[in-house]
């Protein structure tokens, strides 16, 4: 697709498509509120203490987080020129993982309840930090980093806090303790409340409006690091910010609901087949199609096997990766058809 053909196919298909994702959105919000063990009809949705005290904050906590991790997917793979990268590959789920496995395994509680979110958050941060220090070190040069080095470094990274968490893991003192790791590393939706949704609503919103707005340099990176310098774009400077907002939103998610695989990988893909890879419109999308997705999957999660509750991460892990699979298949035939 060439440059002068994007506004014309914006034009034709994003109003429509973003329309269906807000519908998709609207009515798999509505359903997930009426269906549980107790069934509430529509008419009682703002007056059942079931629904508001128990599902809507556990709802809206998974659109937050499944529209923060849909556009750090879709963030990251522009930034990385990565079609498979994800949240995680700069190291950011792993660190918010460890963090919290650490403070589950040592029973810290220095902040109560929010013991295990606030210190997935700084792991979170401090992980991504100690990427862009290790591959950085060609900014001191003014050069800035290689996009490929800051993938490897997350790799290595993630690689090696997969190895704390395993240690860990193995010298829990108790079962319990066992279990919710297990738990929290595989995501998990259960007693979230509405002090859940204070914690994460304004970093997830705010971070989707910066990114949102940050489609023009998103663009312009896709047509390549010479070409984007040409047209005026810091490249250095775009990278940085945005990648700092990819992990500002997944920091964010992972701290709330643990960790959540393949909605960034999946869902901005889905998102292209249909618009493209103008961000003006694949940004919006992405994120109303991640929250739909995440809110089915924990509707699932919740019924198939009522009374018992799935995670909600292992319900998207089912649903996304032969969905993943199907495309990084499609794309390999395609790319040997020459098309």
């Amino acid at each position: 697709m060439s440059r002068t053909d994007v506004p014309r196919k914006l034009k034709i298909t994003a109003p429509l498509t973003i329309g269906s994702a807000l519908v998709l959105l609207v009515v798999a919000f509505a359903l997930s509120l009426m269906v549980g063990p107790v069934t509430v009809p529509l008419a009682d949705l703002g007056t059942n203490p079931v629904v508001t005290e128990i599902r809507a904050p556990r709802i809206i906590i998974a659109a937050l987080v499944g529209a923060a991790l849909a556009v750090s997917g879709a963030i990251m793979q522009t930034v990385f020129h990565n079609p498979l990268a994800d949240p995680g590959i700069v190291g950011v789920s792993s660190g918010a993982a460890v963090a919290a496995v650490l403070a589950i395994v040592t029973g810290a509680s220095f902040f109560g309840q929010w013991t295990i979110p606030f210190s997935a958050f700084v792991g979170a941060l401090i992980t991504v930090a100690l990427v862009y220090l290790i591959a950085n070190s060609r900014a001191m040069d003014g050069r800035g980093a290689d996009p490929a080095t800051l993938v490897l470094v997350g790799m290595a990274i993630t690689a090696f806090l997969g190895a704390v968490i395993s240690a860990a893991t193995a010298n829990a003192p108790q079962d319990s303790e066992l279990r919710s790791v297990t738990f929290w590393l595989n995501g998990d939706l259960v007693s979230r409340t509405w002090e859940h949704v204070g914690v994460a609503i304004i970093p997830i919103i705010v971070g989707l409006i910066l990114a949102i707005g940050g489609s023009r340099d998103l663009n312009l990176l896709l047509l390549g690091e010479s070409t984007a310098q040409t047209s005026g774009l810091n490249v250095n400077r775009a990278r940085l910010i945005l990648l700092a907002l990819a992990a500002l939103l997944t920091a964010t998610a992972v701290a709330v609901s643990g960790t959540i695989t393949f909605v960034g990988l999946v869902v901005p893909h889905l998102v292209r087949i249909i618009l493209g890879a103008d961000h003006r419109a694949l940004l919006p999308t992405a994120a109303l199609v991640g929250a739909s997705f995440v809110i089915i999957s924990d509707t699932i999660a919740r019924m198939i096997f009522s009374p018992i509750v799935l995670q909600t991460g292992v319900v998207v892990a089912f649903i996304g990766s032969p969905i993943f699979l199907y495309l990084l298949l499609a794309m390999r035939k395609r790319r040997g058809l020459g098309l």
